[in-house]
């Protein structure tokens, strides 16, 4: 059985998410952008709700391509954020750092774009022994092709893809576990598409539900 085969747990593993800004999204051509909003801001919801580490970072911030983005800002706001000049942000001496000192060893990275700034560092910590999975719909390119070559890349290394809402299922399991199942509820209507079914239940099944008698 290979570390794959293991599911994720939130004392197992750790999260990236890398150059979710401005001048990355106005490039992105391979998905619709506010689906990648909302993708992106589930894994960070998921990490905050799971209480796991997790490491924010940008690239060239001041000089190119602005902020990351707020609704990540929203779910961290004390966080410091990694800025780099390097593409690659394992080749940054303070985003190995901090990914070091998780001691985590599973690794979830998203970011903008795909063919860059998720396939380089990916590629160069599973050289270093680190396990990846890629939320490929939190992810996107200047092209479908240019996604889709990267996605086969990261598969070919030895990178599992996987998606935003199958992280948050797949930490929590079993919807008795109460302690986190309100707030996987509240993310599930803030940013998927199940939203309007949860919601529309929790309207049937509550002050409304004698009516429906």
């Amino acid at each position: 059985m290979t570390n794959y085969a293991e599911l994720l747990t939130p004392d197992s593993c750790a999260l990236a998410l890398i150059d979710y800004q401005p001048a990355m999204y106005f490039g992105v051509q391979s998905h619709d952008r506010i689906a990648i909003v909302h993708n992106a801001t589930i894994l960070a919801k998921v990490a905050k709700l799971f209480h796991i580490p997790t490491i924010l970072s940008t690239v060239a911030q001041a000089s190119f391509s602005g902020p990351l983005h707020q609704q990540l800002i929203d779910v961290f706001p004390e966080q410091s954020i990694v800025d780099r000049t390097a593409i690659n942000a394992w080749l940054d001496s303070n985003f190995r750092k901090a990914v070091e000192a998780t001691k985590r060893k599973k690794w979830i990275i998203a970011g903008l774009w795909t063919e860059a700034c998720v396939l380089f560092p990916t590629l160069d910590m599973l050289k270093a022994g680190y396990s990846v999975y890629v939320p490929t719909d939190a992810c996107g390119d200047v092209s479908k092709e240019a996604h889709e070559r990267s996605v086969q890349r990261l598969i070919q290394a030895g990178a599992v893809p996987i998606t935003s809402l199958q992280f948050l299922f797949e930490l929590q399991q079993d919807w008795k576990r109460s302690e986190t199942y309100e707030g996987v509820m509240d993310i599930l209507r803030a940013d998927s598409p199940y939203g309007i079914q949860v919601t529309f239940s929790k309207w049937a099944l509550g002050e409304h539900a004698s009516e429906a008698i």
